[in-house]
C-alpha cells in the first residue's frame, strides 16, 4: 500500500535522480557521499552500532581510525546509493566502461561452461547491485533474489533499473519455485547472503570471528543440483572506477547434506571476510551483522551492538 509518506520519499528520489543525470558521473557520486556523510554527522543514524561493529572487526584500530573508517562507510552508502539509482542512465556499454579491472572472469567462464547453472553469493560489500549488472553486460543470464522494500515505490524503481540493465529480479518468496528451474536452464541465480533474517533457514558461522546467523538457501541450492557457486564483488577504486572479481567457492557433496550445508556456508563468508578486510568502508556496518547468535555465545564474541543490560 502507497502511503503519503512513501510517495514523498520517492518523489524526493526521483528528484534528485533526475538533478544528479545531467552532472557528470563522478561530480554524482560525490553529492551522493556528502548526503551519506549527514548520516554519520550531524544525524548519527547508527552510527553507535557502525563504530562498534568496526572496532569488534578490527581491534587494532584506534577510536579516531574507527570514527574515520565508519564516517567513509557513510559517504561510500551514499554513492553507492546515487549510483545505483543513475545506472540505467549508462547502459550496459556504460556499465563495462566503469569497470577498470576485473579479477579471475576466468571463475564465471568455468562455471558456466559446466551446465547446470551457476549460484552466484555476494555479500553487502561495495556495490553489489554493479557487480551483478556488470555479469549481465558480459552475456551471462543472471536472475537475483531479492526482498521487497519497505516502500513499494523504491522498491518498483530499483527493480526497474536492474531490469533494464538485463538484470532478472526474483522475489525471495519465489525462490524455492523459481530456482531450480533457473540453474536447470544454464542461467545464474544470485543471492546476497550475509544478513540473517528471522524465519529465514540460517546456519551461524564465524565472521570476523563471532558468530553470525548466515541464510543457507545459496549452499542448498548448489549442493541439491551440483550447481558450481561462484563469489562476486565489485569495489570502487580511488578514481571512482570498479574493480570487479570473483572466486570459486568449492562445493564439496559428501552425502551429509546438513553438514555439507553448513561447511558451504562457511567457505562463503570466509571469502567474503577476505574481500571485506581489502574495504571494509565498503562494507555495509549499519547492519547488525551479530544481531542473532547462538544462546551458548561466550560473552567475548557476543553482539558488539547490543546495549549493555
Amino acid at each position: 500500500m502507497k502511503s503519503l509518506r512513501h510517495r514523498a520519499e520517492y518523489g524526493a528520489l526521483r528528484g534528485l535522480v533526475r538533478a544528479l543525470g545531467v552532472v557528470p558521473w563522478g561530480s554524482a557520486g560525490r553529492v551522493g557521499a556528502s548526503v551519506g556523510a549527514l548520516g554519520f554527522r550531524p544525524l548519527g543514524v547508527r552510527r553507535r552500532v557502525v563504530e562498534r561493529q568496526i572496532a569488534a572487526a578490527f581491534p587494532e584500530l584506534s577510536e579516531e581510525q574507527v570514527a574515520e573508517m565508519a564516517r567513509a562507510s557513510y559517504r561510500h552508502l551514499g554513492q553507492s546509493a546515487i549510483e545505483t539509482a543513475l545506472l540505467p542512465g549508462l547502459g550496459q556499454a556504460g556499465v563495462l566502461r566503469l569497470v577498470s579491472e576485473v579479477e579471475n572472469w576466468e571463475a564465471v567462464e568455468r562455471a558456466q561452461a559446466g551446465g547446470k547453472g551457476i549460484v552466484v553469493v555476494a555479500g553487502h560489500l561495495g556495490n553489489w547491485e554493479l557487480a551483478a549488472a556488470y555479469m549481465a553486460a558480459r552475456g551471462i543470464p543472471l536472475d537475483v533474489i531479492v526482498r521487497r522494500m519497505g516502500n513499494p515505490l523504491f522498491d518498483a524503481y530499483l527493480n526497474q533499473t536492474r531490469e533494464q540493465l538485463g538484470v532478472k529480479v526474483v522475489y525471495d518468496a519465489q525462490a524455492v519455485r523459481h530456482t531450480p528451474r533457473a540453474l536447470r536452464e544454464g542461467r545464474a541465480v544470485g543471492f546476497v547472503a550475509d544478513q540473517g533474517v528471522r524465519g529465514l533457514a540460517s546456519t551461524f558461522v564465524p565472521f570476523f570471528g563471532r558468530p553470525a546467523k548466515t541464510p543457507r538457501g545459496a549452499a542448498v541450492f548448489a549442493l541439491r543440483f551440483g550447481s558450481p557457486v561462484v563469489f562476486a564483488t565489485a569495489l570502487r577504486k580511488p578514481d571512482g572506477t570498479y574493480l570487479v572479481g570473483f572466486e570459486d567457492i568449492p562445493v564439496i557433496d559428501t552425502g551429509n547434506r546438513e553438514s555439507d550445508v553448513d561447511a558451504l556456508v562457511l567457505r562463503f563468508t570466509r571469502v567474503l571476510e577476505k574481500w571485506v578486510r581489502r574495504a571494509p568502508e565498503q562494507y555495509f556496518w549499519q547492519h547488525r551483522r551479530w544481531r542473532r547468535q547462538p544462546p551458548d555465545t561466550p560473552p567475548e564474541l557476543r553482539d558488539p551492538a547490543a546495549e549493555p543490560t
